[in-house]
């Protein structure tokens, strides 16, 4: 629950509980092993409504929040590498990062782990291909108006429609026959991610491309050039079969006890609060006897 909250609970000041929680905090995260780290997930989140973001590292081995740090430049890898320098892991000794595909993100992870792969979040590439998808399916509404409202018809997985749904999707397909090619090449996409052998993965992701490009979708083509121009490390996927999906379960949490505070002005509260959901932290706590 909230700070003040809990202040009116147990009948004390909220700075003084603050001051606890971060003191207790501070001493468990500076005790903690962050150590023979060799993968990485790097993602930002928001501390409050608007563009206030944290940039979390996540040991992708253990599933723990390294370190959070204000940002989400290139600058905050620094700050990522130089914290991890500390607890014996050296730049050198990290051989993958998983990311989105910020450019922020690229250059500072090319900086400062020279040694490791770049691995491009699976999911982050799939929500610029939806994307894709509902760029067409704007284009489309402006004369076929039957499509408004049905974003999310082209974008749910298709377990989870019902049967109308369903059939409103089917119909708008029939109709549109290049909303309905785009569809399907959307749907095949999805193969890629299935695919064990890294050899065989570059092979089909050259013929969906190839597919795309002479689907002649404009929204469909700007989203090739993208796999084009990021081709190693989305490829990448297939050869360790990393994704930022650890990282997502640890944003819902994070989401979760941001909501429950109604938002941080104070971003290092925010951080604290981080570590002490998600860094599976030990506290050593002063034990009193009777």
């Amino acid at each position: 629950m909230p700070v003040n909250k809990v202040g009116k609970v147990i009948g004390v000041y909220p700075n003084r509980i603050g001051n606890i929680f971060n003191y207790w905090l501070g001493i468990a995260y500076s005790d903690a092993e962050h150590n023979n780290i060799s993968t990485l997930g790097i993602d930002e989140t928001s501390s409050k409504r608007g563009h206030n973001y944290i940039t979390v590292a996540v040991d992708m081995k253990t599933s723990r929040v390294v370190h959070a740090t204000e940002g989400k430049g290139a600058e905050t890898i620094t700050k990522i590498a130089d914290y991890l320098e500390t607890t014996d892991t050296k730049r050198e000794a990290i051989k993958q990062v998983c990311i989105d595909l910020s450019p922020s993100f690229i250059s500072g992870v090319e900086s400062e782990f020279s040694n490791a792969q770049i691995v491009f979040d699976r999911y982050h590439v799939k929500a610029l291909l939806n994307k894709s998808m509902d760029d067409l399916r704007k284009q489309e509404l402006k004369t076929y108006l039957m499509l408004k409202g049905q974003k999310y018809l082209f974008l749910k997985n298709e377990k989870n429609m019902t049967v109308s749904q369903k059939s409103q999707r089917d119909i708008s397909l029939e109709a549109l026959p290049r909303l309905g090619t785009a569809y399907r090449l959307k749907i095949l996409f999805d193969d890629f991610g299935s695919i064990k052998s890294p050899q065989d993965a570059q092979v089909f992701l050259a013929y969906w491309c190839d597919m795309a490009k002479e689907a002649m979708i404009p929204q469909f083509e700007k989203f090739v050039n993208t796999v084009m121009k990021h081709w190693k490390g989305i490829t990448n996927y297939s050869k360790y079969h990393i994704s930022n999906g650890i990282l997502e379960g640890t944003n819902s949490k994070i989401q979760l006890a941001k909501a429950r505070a109604k938002g941080y002005r104070n971003k290092n509260n925010f951080i604290n609060m981080i570590y002490f959901i998600a860094d599976k932290l030990k506290f050593n706590y002063p034990l009193y006897s009777a």
